[in-house]
């Protein structure tokens, strides 16, 4: 996976999470708002920080192996925001 294709990925599945937890937090009544803007901000967070770490990789690590930690810190993080939202 080429650093393009990751940063679309990245874009599209932050897009998803983003659209989903502003949709609960309008039609939702039950939920806390202030959990809500919490939640959506930590998707602008993460979108933000893993697409400036793709072209910014860390000096002296092997590459395949930054990219590899990457994608399962990002899997990681977006995975327990979604659950999160389900919650």
């Amino acid at each position: 996976m080429n650093k393009r294709t990751l940063k679309k990925s990245i874009n599209a599945i932050c897009d998803e999470i983003f659209a989903e937890a502003v949709a609960l937090s309008l039609y939702d009544n039950d939920r806390n708002m202030e959990n809500d803007d919490a939640l959506i901000r930590s998707v602008i967070m993460l979108r933000a920080n893993y697409i400036s770490r793709i072209s910014h990789p860390e000096p002296g690590m092997d590459v395949q192996a930054y990219y590899k930690d990457l994608r399962d810190k990002f899997t990681a993080e977006a995975q327990e925001i979604v659950d999160q939202l389900n919650a």
